[in-house]
């Protein structure tokens, strides 16, 4: 499947696993929205580079695949499995979907994130 330019530059910084690298993937003012977990939205690329610091802290060799993707007009949807090795015990794995947009330099200038931590041993609510 051809992915959009920025989920794969974004899938290929992740491979880095150099959070600076990974930041760059954004533009400075970038927003992320979480309508399922709303106190975790914030602004700008300096939260991305503190997160995906903690991230490869914990998981040092996290990897990301983009499982599915679709243009819709200014709108990149883009679903993502990412796993790794964690040595506390939590969660291996993020999945979900992530929908943003980009600035006129191909930066991820704002989200909606929906990716979640794998729990395999969470009680079935339905």
């Amino acid at each position: 499947m051809n992915h959009p330019e920025s989920a794969i530059r974004l899938r290929d910084a992740i491979a880095t696993r150099d959070p600076a690298v990974i930041a760059a993937c954004f533009s400075e003012d970038y927003v992320t929205i979480a309508p399922q977990n709303p106190s975790l939205s914030f602004t700008g690329r300096d939260t991305v580079l503190r997160n995906w610091t903690a991230i490869i802290a914990r998981m040092p060799d996290i990897t990301a695949a983009i499982l599915r993707s679709s243009v819709n007009g200014e709108d990149i949807w883009t679903e993502w499995d990412m796993r790794g090795t964690v040595s506390d015990g939590g969660p291996d794995a993020l999945v979900g979907t992530a929908i943003w947009s980009t600035d006129e330099g191909g930066l991820i200038s704002e989200s909606r994130f929906y990716l979640a931590p794998v729990n395999r041993n969470a009680p079935r609510a339905f």
